[in-house]
């Protein structure tokens, strides 16, 4: 079985429950944040909706590098962004990581990838390594963690994984 075959119906499945996620953000909320060290909700989902970008950068580019110009231009991108915005970006995004999966063969999945952020080298590892690492444990970390802020603003968490306590009778 291909590398790209076994790694596609868990990246499908997972950026379903992402997007479910993602579907639940208040846009009067966005500004919001559980302690003064958290991302505000929209960085934060913002973000999370950026995963699937990532899954196409990572296998249709030798690399990336991240300059302080790029990181300080990244942090108010959200800024003004609705729900709304966030899921078109998503789908979009998904489609587009689909299609460059789709198109990777083994040879591809298993050459390396580099990432530098401000001059250093912080990622240098084979693309299937980058791809679970960087994007689906990444994802799955960060949709968690938005999950968490959703449940402090009392909004119901749909089960990913099988039945939340608010999928349950009587929850």
């Amino acid at each position: 079985m291909s590398l790209t075959r076994s790694f596609l119906p868990e990246f499908e499945a997972e950026c379903a429950s992402t997007r479910k996620m993602l579907e639940l953000v208040p846009d009067d909320k966005m500004g919001w944040k559980p302690h003064e060290k958290s991302m505000e909700l929209g960085r934060l989902a913002w973000h999370v909706a950026d995963f699937p970008e990532w899954c196409r950068d990572v296998l249709t580019k030798p690399g990336m590098s991240i300059t302080a110009e790029d990181s300080a231009k990244y942090q108010g991108v959200w800024k003004g962004k609705t729900r709304a915005d966030m899921v078109v970006r998503f789908d979009s995004d998904l489609a587009e990581a689909k299609a460059a999966m789709q198109a990777a063969g083994d040879e591809a999945w298993l050459a390396n990838w580099k990432m530098d952020w401000m001059g250093q080298t912080i990622v240098d590892m084979p693309r299937r390594a980058v791809y679970r690492e960087m994007v689906m444990n990444h994802m799955i970390h960060h949709r968690a963690q938005l999950g968490v802020y959703l449940r402090m603003l009392n909004i119901p968490i749909p089960g990913l994984y099988g039945p939340s306590a608010d999928d349950k009778p009587g929850a």
